[in-house]
């Protein structure tokens, strides 16, 4: 699975792994949303463009930062993530977007983000990277790369979708996989492709990297 080269950073905890070091190395543009340039700061790096309301940047970095990359969004009515997502997809015209910081922080944050995540429903277009784990959501069918032995989990807020599972030690045929029922959670690939059917909703989608 390609990962975009454009990064999104949030105001979330971060542990900077190699891969995720190189992710922003090579990011163009490396967007920050808000207090996510903070945490751009504590590897040295500096973001193309800071978007958001500014309420979480330390004050000190905002200070260093050219008005000219500053983006400010006031506005109450969306999330800073939700205003990075407009810029990347609608200014920008970007086509992909790996977003850090997304997840590992407060629980209602993680859980936000997730339902920005379904909500979008971009597939390979927009994918959360944990370092440790990546988390997209698609709709319809696709072929995922996979390495046999990997965790990958399988879950939905819909309660109307149903999903087609093959390449995997649990295959599934048109089950629900609904939050509040039974979520396909620790999956495990048995074949270097996992080919996914998801009818009637966004589904989220879990690969664990290996140790």
């Amino acid at each position: 699975m390609e990962i975009p080269v454009p990064t999104l950073v949030l105001n979330g905890p971060i542990q900077w792994n190699e891969a995720l070091r190189q992710q922003v190395e090579r990011a163009y543009p490396l967007v920050a949303a808000d207090g996510g340039a903070n945490a751009l700061a504590e590897i040295g790096i500096r973001p193309s463009f800071v978007i958001g309301d500014l309420d979480s940047i330390r004050p000190e970095l905002r200070s260093e930062i050219p008005e000219e990359v500053i983006l400010h969004r006031p506005d109450q009515d969306s999330c800073d993530f939700e205003k990075a997502l407009d810029y990347a997809f609608g200014d920008a015209g970007l086509e992909g977007l790996t977003v850090l910081g997304a997840l590992g922080g407060r629980p209602d944050h993680s859980v936000g983000n997730l339902g920005i995540l379904a909500r979008e429903c971009r597939g390979t277009k927009l994918i959360f990277h944990t370092g440790a784990a990546i988390v997209l959501a698609l709709s319809g069918s696709m072929e995922l790369e996979s390495r046999p032995g990997e965790t990958w989990s399988f879950w939905s807020y819909s309660p109307a979708l149903r999903l087609s599972l093959e390449g995997v030690r649990w295959p599934l045929d048109r089950a629900p996989v609904h939050v509040e029922g039974r979520a396909s959670i620790s999956n495990e690939a048995i074949a270097r492709k996992i080919r996914i059917c998801a009818e009637g909703g966004s589904l989220l989608i879990c690969r664990n990297f290996e140790d």
